[in-house]
């Protein structure tokens, strides 16, 4: 099964110039959603984690089944203020201004080895926070997976940690 099928693409949203990957064609084809998820697990169980991470909000939607098919845990990365409870936070910079991620402060523990899931890798630029993120509450990070990857936006050459995507589009 070609996974491209099952993605829309959405020109000129959410600004003018850029095509979204809408994934949301995919969940709803239940084969095509299976065969993803059975993919995707295959790659991610190879790095050996103890627990995934899903980065709000898309994902959540990776993260969560894979982390259930694979009998794990499921920790959520979401921006500022959407978490109860302690917090551990990490700024980093945007092209124009900044942003913030954050996991509950007793997410993980120390030496805890995890994989960082995502619908989409584009600039890395929040893969990267979310690595930054995890290493600073002492775990380990060993990789990163994503249903899509842009290529055109070498996301990847900033991460410091295996990357793996079921597609990639190269413009």
């Amino acid at each position: 099964m070609d996974i491209k099928d099952h993605i829309r693409q959405i020109p000129d949203f959410p600004k003018p110039g850029i095509n979204f990957y809408d994934i949301s064609t995919l969940l709803a084809h239940p084969d095509a959603w299976q065969v993803s998820m059975g993919r995707l697990a295959k790659k991610v169980a190879a790095w050996q984690p103890d627990v995934l991470a899903g980065i709000e909000s898309r994902g959540f939607l990776v993260a969560a089944p894979l982390a259930l098919k694979l009998g794990m845990g499921f920790v959520m990365v979401r921006k500022p203020n959407k978490l109860p409870g302690d917090v551990k936070s990490h700024t980093y910079d945007l092209e124009y201004g900044s942003d913030t991620v954050e996991i509950q402060a007793d997410a993980v523990q120390p030496g805890q080895r995890v994989v960082i899931c995502d619908d989409l890798l584009a600039t890395g630029g929040t893969a990267l926070a979310a690595i930054n993120l995890f290493r600073e509450a002492g775990a380990e990070v060993v990789g990163v997976a994503s249903i899509i990857e842009l290529s055109f936006l070498e996301g990847r050459k900033r991460l410091d940690v295996p990357f793996d995507a079921l597609i990639t589009y190269d413009e």
